[in-house]
C-alpha cells in the first residue's frame, strides 16, 4: 500500500469510526448501537470438535459475510502484535497500513504495538476460509473485514463474530435474520 493509500485508509477509518482505533476488541463499547454478536456454533459452543462442526462455523461466518459484502471489494485488515515499535523485518511490507501503540507502559518491554496490514480483494464466499478456520481455532486473532467505504465491519473471533453495521436499523434487521445465532446473555456477549 502506498503512502497515499495509507493516508486515505486512515482518513476513511477516522471519518467512519472516530471513537476507536482499528482494533477489533476495542470497537464494541463505543459502537454498541450498531453492534451485534453472532455465535459460531449452536448453544454458544466455542470450539469445533469435528469437520461437521467446522462446516457450521464456516457456514455462519460466510452467510453473514455474504450479506455484508457480496459482489463488492473488501479490505481484510490483519494485525501483527509485537512489543517493538518497528515492524519486524521478517514481516512482508506488502499491504502495510499503520502501527498503533495499543498498550502503553513506562517499561518499554511491556508496551504492545499493533502493526496493521490491509489487503483489498473481491469478496467471494469461501475466499478467506483458511483464515476463518484459523480464527475459529484461536490460532489467529484480530482480523477485520470491511467494505471499501468502511460502513460495515466483520470481526471474527474464536466462538463467533462481532458485526458493526451502518445504522441501528441495519443491525436490528441482521440480528432478526439470525436470531438463533445470538447469545442468550442479556448483554449480547
Amino acid at each position: 500500500m502506498s503512502g497515499g493509500g495509507q493516508a486515505a485508509l486512515t482518513e476513511l477509518w477516522q471519518q467512519r469510526w472516530p471513537r476507536c482505533p482499528p482494533v477489533g476488541y476495542k470497537l464494541r463499547d463505543p459502537y454498541r448501537d450498531v453492534w451485534v454478536r453472532f455465535h459460531s456454533l449452536p448453544e454458544s459452543k466455542r470450539y469445533a470438535e469435528d469437520e461437521s462442526e467446522y462446516a457450521v462455523v464456516l457456514e455462519r461466518y460466510n452467510t453473514v459475510l455474504d450479506e455484508l459484502f457480496a459482489g463488492a471489494d473488501v479490505y481484510v485488515i490483519t494485525p501483527l502484535w509485537t512489543s517493538e515499535v518497528e515492524v519486524p523485518p521478517r514481516q512482508s511490507v506488502v499491504g502495510y497500513w499503520q502501527s498503533l501503540l495499543v498498550e502503553d507502559d513506562p517499561d518499554p518491554e511491556f508496551r504492545t504495538y499493533c502493526h496493521l496490514f490491509a489487503t483489498r480483494r473481491p469478496w467471494s464466499r469461501g475466499c478467506i476460509d483458511e483464515s476463518l478456520r484459523d480464527i475459529a481455532d484461536d490460532k489467529v486473532a484480530g482480523i477485520l473485514i470491511t467494505d471499501t467505504h468502511m460502513r460495515r465491519i466483520h470481526h471474527p473471533y474464536d466462538g463467533g463474530a462481532d458485526v458493526f453495521l451502518a445504522t441501528p436499523e441495519d443491525r436490528d434487521r441482521m440480528r432478526e435474520r439470525h436470531a438463533d445465532w445470538l447469545s442468550s446473555h442479556p448483554s449480547g456477549l
